[in-house]
């Protein structure tokens, strides 16, 4: 097992980590996690949030990580590539939904990502059965980047702009996130329909 393989684990065990700390009911265990009145904040600010957006952050950069030591080492393998994809989904996704039933993330932002990623998902099978490979495009590019900032501030309850403007950066990240969701989405399937049209 190769160091991006490794780097790849990694990132799966720290969304596991991240989904057992927002999940998980302490309480039940005599375990009560604090929580801050932070001015500027509408809400109490809940460490276990706060401890999960770092791991986030970390586990993001295990993403641009062993992607880069692949590339420069020349140990890119199908089986990285295949881990890699599922890594991204798990800790993406899995975020996306548990800020969204918590209210952090608007509902409708969760849903139509994740139905874009599984649609997207479907047509690089698709392709990649016929010995073809989908290449990113600037549009999932830019939804990756404005939903990953997106969700590192919805994490941190929007700090610091709540704490200055008043503005929700982060909902603004992520419905913009969104549009350019439905927009590379319908970028793939043009670019792919040859693949889902056929007969055969």
């Amino acid at each position: 097992m190769n160091t991006p393989t490794k780097l790849t684990f990694l990132r799966i065990f720290l969304t596991l980590v991240v989904i057992i700390l927002l999940l998980f009911p302490f309480h039940t265990i005599g375990i009560n996690i604090p929580q801050y009145n932070i001015d500027g904040v509408s809400e109490p600010v809940g460490l276990q949030y706060l401890i999960a957006g770092v791991i986030f952050i970390i586990a993001s950069l295990t993403d641009f990580l062993d992607g880069y030591l692949a590339r420069k080492n020349n140990q890119v393998t199908n089986l990285g590539k295949m881990l890699d994809a599922i890594a991204d989904k798990i800790l993406v996704n899995s975020s996306l939904i548990i800020l969204a039933v918590a209210g952090f993330v608007p509902a409708v932002v969760a849903v139509i990502i994740v139905l874009r990623d599984t649609c997207v998902d479907a047509i690089k099978m698709q392709a990649a059965s016929k010995g073809d490979v989908v290449a990113a495009i600037w549009s999932g590019k830019l939804k990756t980047a404005s939903l990953m900032v997106g969700l590192v501030l919805a994490f941190f309850y929007n700090l610091p702009f709540s704490l200055f403007t008043g503005l929700n950066i982060s909902d603004f990240l992520l419905y913009f996130a969104c549009i350019m969701s439905i927009i590379s989405g319908v970028q793939y399937f043009n670019m792919n329909k040859k693949y889902i049209l056929q007969n055969k």
